[in-house]
């Protein structure tokens, strides 16, 4: 099969987990063509997120200019469909947070993707996060594209599914996918009964790599990591909060903090003002390599968010054979179970938060990787990339097949 693959931006570095559903993919023997609407990120730490964006066109390459002869040539070659998918256009802009006028855009994007798939004879196309891409992908499929799925993340389509037209979107896609069962139950509150059927469950996968060598032994340093966006969904202050209550209580420990984010310069100042700089550590954005040797440093990874999917990074640290402290939200319990593969706290209690970290701390290594152990079971049983490429590949053929005989 021939799959087009559309996200808003592709690649970034938090967005390995679709480099490897793609390379999975056509590891199957299928082919993929990859689409970003918009250019990639110029700035990509992880020399295979370089290799990708070479393979990786954009819809927006040309800019307005581009946009605009793609809708003149809608004009003169689908005239009665462009105006159905006008139509469909301004019935999801109106009163939503996106408004007309970027719908508008939407539809540009739509015209230029079914050029593209005509051209390049895509059979389906497949989109990551239920934001813009799949309503570009319902307006393409209304010029006469071919059909779609997409993959619903979480938090961000959870928080206004109402304004994101999630209803619409799923009753407009071949499929949809949630990558947990708690995400697949989101996303069954939000569509129509007749609907629900279409809602399949296809989990991230991990890079092989993690899985494919043994984890090197824990280290007796009272070291910890925290990988991800400094966010308000990660929850940053609430971690320098137990960071701050640990040293007050004289507990010797070194955080790793790797990434950045619209909050790095507040939690920066943060560990200044409470001097915690000798503790915590700042590396910034990284690559692949250093999220491994990060992990493969420490005791365990600390990850305090506030709302979540199901975060790749915990099924990495947990290949990796280190255990995790983590909140106990949206799909996260289903992978971690609390005192087995690592500490669940509740969210924004950074007391219970300090009292883990200080729980991973004292624990002998090899507590530490028995925890470690369980959790690298349970993510080559859930998180096999391989695995489930082929779970997705099953559902758009099944699609393609259906809506083929229909």
């Amino acid at each position: 099969m021939r799959w087009l693959y559309l996200v808003n931006r592709y690649p970034t570095p938090s967005h390995a987990f679709i480099r490897r559903e793609i390379r999975a993919l056509e590891e199957l023997g299928d082919e993929v063509v990859r689409v970003s609407i918009q250019p990639s990120d110029p700035d990509l730490p992880d020399p295979d997120d370089r290799a990708e964006a070479e393979l990786t066109r954009s819809i927006l390459e040309d800019g307005a200019p581009g946009l605009i002869a793609e809708l003149l040539f809608a004009v003169a070659t689908r005239p009665l469909r462009l105006l159905g998918a006008l139509c469909s256009a301004a019935k999801l802009g109106f009163g939503s947070d996106r408004g007309l006028l970027l719908h508008a855009a939407y539809l540009a994007e739509a015209c230029a993707l079914v050029r593209l798939s005509e051209r390049e004879q895509i059979d389906h196309i497949h989109a990551h996060f239920g934001t813009n891409p799949p309503l570009v992908c319902a307006l393409a499929k209304r010029l006469g594209g071919p059909g779609f799925s997409f993959t619903v993340h979480g938090p961000e389509e959870f928080d206004r599914p109402i304004a994101l037209r999630l209803r619409e979107k799923i009753r407009a896609a071949r499929f949809t996918v949630a990558i947990s069962s708690f995400g697949r139950g989101q996303l069954w509150r939000w569509c129509d009964h007749e609907d629900r059927s279409s809602v399949e469950i296809v989990r991230c996968g991990v890079d092989a790599a993690f899985l494919e060598e043994e984890p090197s032994p824990i280290t007796e340093e009272a070291r910890l990591t925290f990988i991800g966006r400094l966010c308000h969904q990660k929850a940053p202050w609430v971690l320098m909060q137990a960071a701050r209550l640990l040293k007050e209580e004289g507990v010797p420990f070194s955080l790793e903090v790797l990434g950045d984010g619209e909050l790095e310069a507040e939690t920066r100042a943060f560990a200044r003002t409470h001097g915690l700089e000798a503790n915590v550590s700042f590396h910034g954005r990284v690559g692949a390599q250093e999220v491994r040797a990060a992990l493969e440093g420490a005791r365990a990874l600390v990850l305090p968010s506030f709302a979540e999917g199901l975060p790749v990074v915990l099924m990495e640290s947990l290949a990796r054979g280190r255990p995790v402290i983590t909140t106990s939200i949206a799909g996260i319990p289903e992978l971690v179970r609390d005192g087995k593969e690592g500490w669940l706290v509740p969210s924004g209690d950074a007391y219970a938060l300090a009292e883990a970290m200080k729980t991973a701390l004292a624990s002998a290594p090899s507590d530490l990787a028995k925890m470690g152990a369980r959790g690298r079971a349970r993510v080559r049983e859930q998180h096999d990339s391989l695995k489930e490429a082929e779970r997705l590949a099953a559902h758009a053929r099944r699609a393609v097949e259906e809506e083929s005989s229909a």
